[in-house]
């Protein structure tokens, strides 16, 4: 998938992703705080200082060039937080469910969005986003939950789908359009068929129905 035309520039590149690996610690600690028992609590400090963690190198990028980090996030920050708000779920459990999904979309896509970075940041982001997150705890606690209620994995299935429009919409909105907008369509269209596959293995995993 040749995504070179499409990736921005490097700084809102770097300031979207690392605004997005903020927003997903913030949902992360926030079910952390919500945890129904002590077991769930452990179990998600993991991923919450996996996301922290790649928030921070990733500001470290913007550091290398950029005085003031904070001033380019800032500029995705309201649509982001938005967003966060829409996917926060009704509950704990949808929450849960939000974070694994979501996150795992967003990742997909800005490692792929990264082939397009000129120079070896293109790389190094692809591998700081791609590491390690914790979150297959959140998939061990769903599945306990949904075996003791198996009706929780229907209103999950409902929800993990209705989660994909719009992550998508944020995946677009990273992407930096041509002038052309049919071959830009023709690039696009690939990478969300791919990303929304990944979706669905994640729902398999949890044994929802995409």
């Amino acid at each position: 998938m040749n995504l070179a035309e499409l990736t921005p520039e490097v700084l809102p590149y770097l300031g979207q992703a690392a605004y997005i690996q903020l927003a997903i610690f913030e949902a992360i600690a926030r079910a952390v705080m919500l945890s129904p028992t002590v077991r769930a609590k452990e179990a998600l400090g993991p991923a919450a200082g996996e996301a922290l963690g790649k928030h921070e190198k990733l500001v470290g990028e913007l550091r290398r060039r950029v005085d003031d980090p904070s001033s380019v996030m800032a500029a995705f920050a309201p649509a982001i937080d938005n967003y966060a708000a829409v996917i926060r779920g009704s509950d704990w459990y949808e929450s849960l469910a939000s974070i694994y999904l979501t996150a795992g979309i967003l990742d997909d896509f800005f490692v792929l969005l990264a082939t397009g970075l000129e120079g070896d940041i293109g790389p190094r982001a692809a591998q700081l986003i791609s590491v390690e997150t914790g979150r297959a705890a959140i998939v061990v606690l769903l599945n306990d939950a949904i075996a003791e209620d198996p009706s929780l994995g229907s209103r999950l299935a409902l929800w993990g789908r209705r989660l994909v429009g719009d992550t998508l919409l944020v995946a677009r909105s990273a992407i930096h359009h041509t002038e052309n907008a049919r071959t830009d369509e023709e690039r696009i269209e690939p990478v969300f068929t791919e990303l929304i596959a990944k979706h669905s293995r994640r729902m398999d995993g949890l044994g929802l129905t995409a």
